[in-house]
C-alpha cells in the first residue's frame, strides 16, 4: 500500500507529489486515512519564506482523518479506536518549564512538533498534507460522533486558536459577554471562527472589519453573526475609526480580535478602543514588517494587550464540543471550504495565496 504527500521543496519552490510506502505503525502512535486536511495561513507563511521549516519535509498541522490502526491497548488509554474520525494535534509541550509548571503549556519555551520528524525515515507520513498520517496516540482527539469530520477540519486551526485566545483573556481578569462590543479585525478563517465564537458568547455589538470591499463576504459575515461588517477599502479608515469609537458613549469599544495577520490592523485595534481596552492578537504569525505606533496610546488609555500564539489540546476539546452543540453551524461551516485532492496542492496554494477561498482544504 502506498500514499501520495505533498513534499515542501523550499521557498517559493512547488510542492513535490511524492508516493510513501504504507508502514508499520510504530508504538504508540496511530496511523490515520486523511479525511481533510487545512492549508493553514502559518502554512502559506512557510511557503512564502517568512518562518523558516526544513526541507525536503511534509508541512501542514491541521490534519482530519480516521483512525486505522494503532494498538488496541493503547489506543484505549486516550479513548481513541479504530474507526474514529480524529484531529492529529501536533504541539508537544516538554510539561517541565515555567510556562508548562503553571497551566500554559501552549506557551511551552521547549515546544517540539509532531511532524517535524524526517521523510527519509519509516514511517515517514508525519505532516498534514499526506493521505496518511502517523500521529502520537497522546496528540490525538476523538472527534465527537455526530460532528461532520469534513466541517471540523474547516476551522480545525482557527477554532482553537481564538478559543485560547478567549482563555488568555480570562486568565488575565477579562470576561467576554453580554455587555462586550467587540471587532473582529480580518474575514479569513480565524476571523470566520471568531465572530461565530464571540457571537456564541452573546457580545452585545459585533464589528467584523475587513480592507477589501467584498459584499459576498459580507454577507457571509452576517450570516456567521456580524451585527456590521465594515470595509477600509470601501468606508474609509477614517470612518471605520469614528464610528467605532462612537461606541460606550464615545469611548469607544470593549474588545479588539485581530485576525487579519496585517501589521497596519494594529495601529487601528489600538484607536478604536475604549479606556481599558483588551486587545487580543493571535493574527500577528510573521514577520510581515513593522509599523509605527504612538505608545502613549497604550499609557493613556491604559490598554490590555494579550497575545496568543500556540493553543493546547483543551482547546481542541473545547472547539470540538462547540462544534458538537452547534451542530446548526455544520452546513454554512462546509460551504466555507474549498477541497483539493492532495495531487493538486499547487493549484491549492495558488488559489489561497490569490484569496480565491474563504478556506482551503486537502482531500484524498
Amino acid at each position: 500500500m502506498k500514499a501520495k504527500a505533498a513534499v515542501f521543496t523550499g521557498a517559493n519552490k512547488p510542492f513535490e507529489v511524492r508516493e510513501f510506502e504504507v508502514t508499520a505503525t510504530p508504538s504508540g502512535y496511530g496511523r490515520s486515512e486523511l479525511i481533510a486536511s487545512g492549508v493553514c495561513g502559518t502554512d502559506i507563511h512557510i511557503f512564502k519564506g517568512k518562518l523558516d521549516m526544513p526541507f525536503p519535509s511534509i508541512i501542514g498541522h491541521e490534519f482530519v482523518g480516521k483512525l486505522t490502526d494503532c494498538d488496541p491497548e493503547e489506543g484505549a488509554k486516550y479513548g481513541l479506536a479504530v474507526g474514529d474520525n480524529v484531529i492529529a494535534d501536533i504541539a508537544v509541550p516538554c510539561g517541565k518549564c515555567l510556562l508548562c509548571r503553571t497551566g500554559d503549556d501552549a506557551n511551552c519555551v521547549n515546544m517540539q512538533v509532531t511532524n517535524g520528524e524526517s521523510i527519509d525515515k519509516p514511517p515517514y507520513l508525519y505532516g498534514g498534507y499526506a493521505e496518511v498520517n502517523y500521529t502520537p496516540l497522546s496528540n490525538l482527539i476523538k472527534i465527537p460522533d455526530g460532528v461532520n469530520p469534513k466541517a471540523a477540519a474547516v476551522f480545525g486551526c482557527p477554532g482553537p486558536t481564538v478559543i485560547h485566545s478567549a482563555r488568555l483573556a480570562k486568565r488575565a481578569g477579562y470576561d467576554i459577554g453580554s455587555d462586550t462590543v467587540a471587532v473582529v479585525q480580518g474575514l479569513g478563517p480565524v476571523g470566520c471562527f471568531a465572530v461565530v465564537y464571540l457571537k456564541a458568547l452573546g457580545v452585545k455589538k459585533l464589528y467584523a472589519v475587513g480592507a477589501r470591499d467584498n459584499p459576498a463576504r459580507a454577507s457571509l459575515l452576517k450570516k456567521l453573526g456580524a451585527d456590521e461588517v465594515l470595509s477600509l477599502e470601501k468606508d474609509g479608515e477614517e470612518a471605520v475609526t469614528k464610528k467605532l469609537l462612537a461606541e460606550n458613549g464615545g469611548l469607544g469599544v470593549d474588545l479588539c480580535l485581530e485576525a487579519s495577520g496585517a501589521p497596519s490592523a494594529i495601529s487601528l485595534g489600538m484607536n478604536v478602543l475604549r479606556n481599558r481596552g483588551v486587545y487580543l492578537i493571535p493574527g500577528q504569525y510573521s514577520n510581515s514588517g513593522s509599523i509605527s505606533i504612538p505608545p502613549e496610546i497604550i499609557t493613556f488609555k491604559a490598554l490590555r494587550f494579550i497575545g496568543s500564539s500556540q493553543y493546547s489540546i483543551i482547546d481542541v476539546r473545547d472547539y470540538l464540543e462547540f462544534m458538537r452543540v452547534h451542530s446548526e453551524l455544520e452546513d454554512t461551516v462546509l460551504s466555507l471550504g474549498t477541497f483539493y485532492s492532495v495531487s493538486d496542492v499547487n493549484e491549492a496554494f495558488s488559489d489561497a495565496m490569490k484569496g480565491k477561498n474563504i478556506k482551503t482544504l486537502l482531500v484524498k
